[in-house]
């Protein structure tokens, strides 16, 4: 198994801001994309829309200020059953993200391209937090045909 390993960290923000972004539905409409409807609660399933195509999402933890926790219950198969990680922490000012998708059978190239759209997100949540507006889907950067 290999994972998608990513930090952010978020400047003049506390780790509850960034838990709010990840943990509801307009936070979450605010960054990764317009298309995101369902119940962000422990136990609830979000569904995540993008102009060809999406992921459901069921929510295995969430601690306010500290952890998020989803796992991967619809979509394309290379993501079933992998697991999507939100560990919060402050550090001198700043609200560190530390972003884990893990559980991938193999490094195949569409494990590279999730990277580079993790990271393209992961910055549009940062510019949410930081400047007030991120590029969630479908005004994302685009790196390919995927």
């Amino acid at each position: 198994m290999v994972d998608i390993l990513h930090r952010v960290a978020v400047e003049n923000h506390g780790t509850d801001e960034v838990y709010r972004a990840l943990t509801t539905i307009e936070g979450l409409r605010g960054w990764w994309t317009e298309d995101a409807t369902g119940d962000t609660g422990p136990g609830g399933e979000i569904a995540f829309r993008f102009p060809d195509g999406g992921f459901d999402m069921r929510v295995l933890e969430s601690e306010p200020g500290k952890r998020v926790l989803w796992e991967v219950v619809g979509g394309t198969p290379e993501w079933i059953g992998t697991r999507v990680h939100w560990d919060l922490h402050d550090d001198d000012g700043w609200a560190v993200l530390l972003f884990k998708h893990e559980g991938w059978a193999e490094p195949v190239e569409f494990m590279h391209h999730c990277s580079t759209k993790w990271a393209v997100f992961l910055l549009s949540l940062k510019a949410l937090l930081e400047q007030g507006a991120g590029d969630p889907a479908p005004r994302d950067v685009k790196n390919d045909n995927w």
